[in-house]
């Protein structure tokens, strides 16, 4: 007659903690983790290009030149293409783009959503206050062209523009896409509006010769990471208290905002 040996178990706090984060069955650890790394491999090209910024890198140097020459040479002789740029970076400006975020905050502090507005405050907030810090750290000039069509003041990279054009082209997105739901239409021209806004806005500052491609180009990075971190923050306190979730890029941070009372 054989017997099996007691069976013995590992408590949580004996495991590692690549266990406790990999977990399938601890499915709040695996989220942040899982989250936190995206952030960090959306950080890892925005940490490079700005290496290679300050650095004067020879290719990046050569690109950045023969962009805004190309494109200056066209704005100086096309006066309508400039006014409709300056017309459309004023327009996209961070001043109006934060109008336009608070505006939603309101509205959605009205229906009960404070959290979900909280989130959008926070990641407009945190934003722009790391566009401001890295600007002063990297201290990169504009560019000097003869004959500007344009300028404006301060450090170039990364680009406060387009920064704060994906900060807000992100969180509207995320807030509103529950309202596509079932409506694949919709939901394209959510995404389209979204991508339009940051695109011609990163082409304006461009196109007017107040920054560089790899400005703008570092804003967009910058603020894919900063909506992908608090985004999966606010996801992982959803999970925690029981909330429906969903693929944030079809259903949103929020799926049940479609219902009026939630």
């Amino acid at each position: 007659m054989s017997s099996s040996g007691p069976r013995t178990s590992v408590s949580p706090s004996a495991r590692s903690w690549r266990d406790r984060r990999l977990d399938r069955d601890r499915s709040l650890g695996l989220r942040l983790t899982l989250a936190s790394a995206a952030a960090f491999l959306v950080l890892v090209p925005f940490a490079l290009l700005a290496v290679l910024v300050v650095g004067a890198w020879p290719p990046l140097h050569d690109l950045d030149a023969a962009v805004t020459d190309a494109l200056h040479r066209f704005a100086a002789d096309h006066p309508l293409w400039v006014r409709g740029m300056t017309a459309w970076t004023h327009l996209a400006s961070p001043g109006p783009l934060r109008v336009a975020a608070l505006v939603v905050v309101v509205w959605l502090w009205r229906r009960g959503a404070r959290r979900l507005a909280l989130w959008v405050v926070t990641t407009m907030a945190v934003g722009g206050a790391l566009g401001a810090v890295l600007k002063l750290l990297v201290g990169r000039d504009r560019p000097e062209l003869l004959d500007p069509v344009a300028r404006a003041a301060g450090f170039s990279f990364p680009s406060g523009h387009a920064l704060n054009a994906t900060l807000a082209a992100g969180v509207l997105l995320l807030v509103f896409l529950p309202f596509a739901r079932g409506r694949p239409a919709v939901r394209v021209a959510l995404w389209t509006v979204a991508v339009l806004l940051v695109g011609v806005t990163c082409l304006s500052r461009v196109a007017l010769g107040v920054h560089w491609v790899s400005d703008v180009l570092g804003g967009c990075l910058l603020g894919v990471a900063v909506v992908a971190a608090t985004a999966a923050a606010f996801r992982t306190w959803r999970e925690r208290v029981g909330l429906p979730d969903g693929r944030a890029t079809v259903d949103g941070v929020a799926p049940e905002q479609t219902d009026p009372h939630a």
